[in-house]
């Protein structure tokens, strides 16, 4: 197992890193829903439909002020190393006593002061809005084990009315540990939620990202008026 190891100097130029990558991609970084915060930890489980999503949460985590870890398929994590420094750790799909080494670290973690473990529970890349979604038990076994509040968060990358894609982050209400029913209902919940978005009306922005030919366009006439 790889586990998470975050901070150091590399970790501090990996933050700025994905930061950079992620105001220079996208438009920018928009919240519906409270994203909970204080000192007690939480289990932040995510639909898995870009490449992206892993950067996205990282973003997320910043501006919620969360301690964010986030599991990820073990050969996956050899191959991009790095990662580990951003809060990146392993599970080994398929291997009894890999998943249980892993549930063991992650119980850990979520007795660190404000962090949130977050994992993607479709144990794979599908398709945004395929409905119903493919859960697998681990993020109920994670729950139970580590006893904290859970939140079901859907990401969406849209295109509207600009150059730039937009990330839209629906976040669904905490709730307690329990049955993998109970998991599947609130994150298809969000997923219908921002799929049924048009717009950006409900949404704050929490990260501002680049803008496109025609909004700088308008800021030169807007200067020149």
């Amino acid at each position: 197992m790889i586990r998470a190891a975050k901070g150091g100097p590399l970790g501090w130029l990996l933050d700025r890193y994905v930061g950079w990558k992620f105001r220079s991609s996208f438009r920018g970084l928009w919240v519906r829903g409270a994203l909970p915060a204080g000192e007690g930890a939480r289990l932040v489980y995510v639909n898995h439909s870009s490449w992206w999503d892993g950067f996205v949460l990282h973003q997320l985590g910043q501006v919620a002020g969360w301690d964010a870890y986030c599991l990820m398929e073990e050969k996956n994590l050899r191959r991009y190393r790095f990662l580990a420094r951003l809060g990146a750790f392993s599970i080994r799909p398929g291997e009894p006593a890999s998943a249980m080494e892993s549930l063991r670290y992650a119980r850990e973690l979520m007795r660190l002061p404000g962090a949130a473990v977050c994992l993607f529970p479709e144990g794979e890349l599908r398709p945004f809005g395929v409905l119903p979604l493919r859960l697998q038990r681990g993020v109920e076994l994670l729950a139970r084990t580590g006893r904290v509040e859970c939140v079901p968060v859907a990401l969406r990358y849209a295109f509207f009315e600009h150059e730039r894609p937009d990330v839209l982050v629906e976040v669904g209400t905490a709730h307690s540990p329990g049955p993998l029913a109970l998991f599947q209902e609130r994150l298809e919940e969000v997923a219908r939620r921002v799929a049924a978005a048009t717009s950006l009306e409900g949404f704050t922005q929490r990260v501002a990202g680049g803008s496109g030919v025609a909004e700088r366009w308008d800021a030169v006439r807007g200067g020149r008026a």
